[in-house]
């Protein structure tokens, strides 16, 4: 099996999630003493994250789960999440710490409850846990036909006291410690949503599906007020402990209603807080500060500083409330990722820290209108956006994204500096008289000097707009561009050229200036989209037989051609270089087709199908949108920081799932470093030492070991010190002293000793070294391989000195000397190591010339050493030669 089948892909690993910030359920609020500091805590799936409350900077994620969760409590201590039939705390925000297992069924609500926690399912069964030993303290088991347990709380100052509210509407108080039941109150014939302890004693909030809120005393039995909300049954409620008599109650309209508890009646409406059910609100303990989530994917802190009671938005961190559809990186610095949903918003999000980012808000037909009215009436809401384009150079001047809207024939503008709408709502005027037609805008594209917007329309129509006036600068073709509806259209780089690519199976090219056809393209079969690189100038195009082809911009030409995807192709994208093209498509699979050599190198599969992708203008980062996925997701490109070999696939490939960025981290690193081993293996290539025998073959050794070599004398004349190098005399560790009154150092005794010869032992020299004895029996055996081993291994000195050992009056024979030339001339024949080959030549005649000249054997061999030097030298002259004239001739052709 292949390393990409393995780690699932090569070239990309999960990195994290963007746009991700809370969902149904309900968050948490804890107090840091030490840090006296608020942390709310929100469920995102199978992890939960924990942001400070000041800035709302997430501080960690959780290690993730094997199953989403379904409810969140907190201590002083410890995070407990519900996920299926278990229960599991968390410490420091991120480890996993304890796990309690015993339930039969799935776990909806948890209590922290001092060192104990209770833990309910769906089948009424509580269960009171030890905390420390996991252990079961108590056991519950209610009758869900009668009492079926839906809230659960702690009655302040109650000791051991648990009060539980069911579906039926009824409460029940128990003892835990001595498992008795201790009252049963009637109820309210509703079912109990929520209970809340109030500020006072002995006073519990009750919140019902009826939309009734009561206050009841538990100690007498008696309800204190009673308020009705229209809005749905209430999800959560809260009270203000900042000396303000006022409790906040959620809906599931997304409104809040803040209620005086002093005058009993309703003190303020908060209308459209969150686009969705209200998952949870909670004041802070002394503070004017409220903070709430929804299933709206967002965290909203509200400050209550005027006099009217109603609260205004301090800070907040959104995210998509529906899956995004398209998605694209705005800028060249590759931090900020535009995204538009199903939620009708455009929302920018940085890869840097969630505080940079911003959201453009909902598109809406007419601006002043909306401002006025708020865009809760459905009339004056613009649909989805489809497919957007931007484009970074002029935006400080004037509007820089251009979008498309489902259903729509009116393309809108958006202002990326003002976060906002823009001021052109992009229409052709040719429509006006029949309205009834179903025409729309099915693409766009804004040129990269940012004045001009390309629209195109599914009646086959492209209109061009000028984005700082929004008016109508003309239209490719005389009637119109395609016979049928636009799939895509794109503006190379120099504004030079405009592609269009249509449903009738045709690419045309158009003048982007004079609007004239330069050539069109019949694919042959009918497009799904396309995307233009830019700076390569390739356009690929996917077509709905699930193929891929690409076009050269210059050439005007099909370049390449892919098949594998067995779903629709969604999306593409092309890395900053043109070499790569990302594709995704409805079978689940993200793949990677590398352009020049025609082959795909990376495949990996997603749980869901990806529906947008964008690779960061620098390589850094893939982003993808999949479906029924609130986040977009980076993946991180590892060819920046690793040697990744890339190898193509083969047809039969089949590629493994890999979970989404930010799930299941420590099975991927496990298998991660499985791969890394792989992956060093396959990269392992021994180059051979001659790739062909008509090729000439230089050394790779560095020139300090062959180039001087006839210059050694010289640098050793210069290196040579003026004196000999003087040896301190060691000192002892206690210097002896003479014994007397004063204290004097004794001075060392002289050593009357007659010094050591100096004279060289010519028996020593007389040893044959070990190149020596190797270039003797390579004499015999007629192969050289082993002695120019040991001459490579050698340095300028060492080489040198075996030269001149070689002559008879150092010790040496005329065999020898005659075995060297055989050796040189070996490597002549072999046509390696050429340059080595003329150094070690040039020392050998230079010491031994007069030698050679004098001996006939000795010069016969060296006049055959010449002759095949001469003839490899004439035969490389000749390439050389033949090079240089055909680069000659191609310089004077092209000039």
């Amino acid at each position: 099996m292949s390393v990409s089948s393995k780690k699932g892909s090569v070239i990309f690993s999960g990195f994290r999630a963007l746009g991700l910030f809370s969902n149904h359920l309900a968050h948490v609020v804890r107090f840091h003493k030490k840090h006296r500091e608020f942390y709310v805590v929100t469920a995102v799936g199978n992890c939960f994250h924990t942001y400070n409350v000041k800035k709302l900077g997430i501080v960690a994620v959780s290690n993730a789960l094997t199953e989403d969760i379904s409810y969140l409590a907190a201590d002083r201590m410890l995070v407990y999440v519900a996920s299926g039939k278990k229960v599991t705390a968390f410490a420091r925000n991120k480890e996993v710490v304890h796990t309690y297992i015993g339930h039969g069924t799935d776990v909806h609500i948890l209590l922290p409850f001092g060192d104990h926690m209770i833990s309910v399912d769906r089948d009424s069964v509580v269960i009171i846990w030890d905390v420390q030993s996991e252990e079961e303290y108590l056991h519950l088991k209610f009758d869900k036909v009668s009492f079926e347990v839906s809230a659960v709380m702690h009655p302040s100052t109650y000791l051991n006291k648990i009060l539980f509210g069911s579906s039926q509407g009824g409460l029940q108080l128990w003892n835990i410690k001595s498992n008795k039941l201790l009252y049963t109150f009637p109820g309210w014939a509703s079912s109990v949503t929520v209970l809340q302890q109030s500020p006072a004693v002995d006073v519990v909030g009750v919140g019902l599906s009826s939309g009734e809120i009561i206050l009841h005393n538990i100690k007498f039995d008696e309800s204190l007020m009673k308020f009705q909300q229209d809005w749905g049954p209430v999800t959560s409620l809260s009270f203000r402990t900042d000396g303000h008599p006022i409790m906040a109650a959620g809906s599931p309209m997304g409104h809040i209603g803040l209620w005086d508890l002093e005058e009993k009646k309703l003190a303020c409406q908060m209308r459209d807080v969150h686009s969705t059910a209200i998952a949870g609100l909670t004041f802070l303990h002394g503070e004017p500060l409220l903070i709430t989530t929804g299933a709206d994917n967002a965290i909203r802190v509200w400050l209550f500083d005027s006099a009217g009671g109603g609260g205004r938005l301090l800070r907040s961190r959104l995210g998509h409330s529906a899956p995004p559809t398209k998605i694209r990186h705005h800028g060249h610095n590759g931090q900020q990722v535009l995204s538009a949903g199903q939620d009708g918003t455009l929302q920018s999000f940085s890869t840097v820290h969630d505080r940079f980012n911003k959201s453009l808000g909902h598109g809406s037909i007419n601006k002043k209108k909306s401002k006025k009215k708020g865009l809760s009436y459905d009339e004056l809401k613009l649909p989805a956006i489809t497919t957007f384009a931007s484009e970074s150079a002029r935006q400080s001047d004037w509007d820089s994204i251009v979008a498309c809207h489902r259903g729509y024939l009116m393309t809108t503008t958006w202002n990326y500096q003002r976060s906002t709408m823009g001021a052109h709502k992009l229409e052709p005027e040719r429509f006006n008289k029949n309205r009834s037609l179903n025409v729309r805008a099915m693409a766009a594209d804004i040129t990269s000097c940012g004045n001009f917007a390309v629209v195109a329309l599914s009646s086959g129509h492209i209109d061009v707009y000028n984005m700082q006036s929004g008016m109508h600068r003309g239209q490719y073709g005389k009637e119109k561009a395609h016979e049928g509806p636009v799939r895509s259209v794109a503006v190379d780089g120099l504004n030079q050229l405009t592609v269009s690519v249509g449903a009738d199976r045709l690419v045309k090219f158009w003048k982007f200036k004079s609007k004239e056809l330069v050539h069109s393209i019949d694919l042959g079969i009918s497009p799904a989209t396309a995307h233009l690189h830019r700076d390569s100038g390739m356009l690929g195009v996917a077509l709905e037989d699930f193929t891929l082809c690409v076009l050269d911009m210059e050439t005007k030409r099909i370049v390449r051609r892919f098949s594998g995807h067995r779903g629709q192709v969604n999306d593409m994208s092309f890395s900053p270089d043109g070499r790569w093209l990302i594709t995704a498509a409805m079978d689940c699979t993200i793949r990677t087709w590398d352009l020049p050599s025609g082959c795909l190198v990376d495949c990996f599969l997603v749980d869901s199908a990806a529906v947008s992708l964008s690779m960061s203008p620098t390589g850094d980062f893939l982003a993808s949108s999949h479906v029924d996925n609130l986040g977009i997701y980076l993946w991180s490109n590892n060819t920046l920081c690793n040697i990744v070999s890339l190898r193509p696939l083969p047809a039969d490939y089949e590629p493994t799932v890999v979970m989404l960025p930010g799930t299941c981290q420590g099975e991927e690193e496990e298998d991660e470093g499985e791969g890394d081993a792989d992956v060093s293996e396959m990269i392992e290539y021994e180059s051979p030492e001659q790739l062909d025998e008509q090729l000439v073959t230089l050394s790779l050794l560095p020139d300090s070991r062959w180039k001087n070599l006839l210059h050694l004398d010289v640098i050793k004349k210069r290196n040579k010190p003026k004196e000999p190098p003087k040896v301190p005399q060691a000192a002892p560790f206690f210097i002896p002293t003479i014994p007397g009154l004063l204290p004097q150092f004794a001075l060392p005794e002289t050593d009357n000793q007659d010094q050591k010869s100096k004279l060289v032992n010519f028996g020593v020299l007389a040893q044959k070294s070990h190149f020596y004895l190797k270039l003797q029996s390579a004499l015999l055996s007629n192969t050289y391989e082993e002695p120019i081993r040991l001459m490579k291994e050698m340095g300028p000195s060492a080489i040198d000195a075996e030269l001149r050992s070689l002559a008879p009056d150092m010790g040496g024979e005329l065999s020898v000397l005659q075995a060297f030339l055989k050796m040189v001339a070996f490597m002549l024949d072999s046509k390696r190591d050429f340059d080595l080959a003329q150094a070690y030549l040039a020392l050998f005649l230079k010491l031994h010339l007069r030698l050679i000249s004098q001996e006939p054997k000795l010069m016969s061999e060296a006049s055959r050493v010449s002759q095949r030097l001469e003839e490899t030298w004439t035969n490389m002259q000749t390439l050389f030669n033949q090079s240089l004239c055909l680069l000659a001739y191609t310089k004077s052709a092209l000039l």
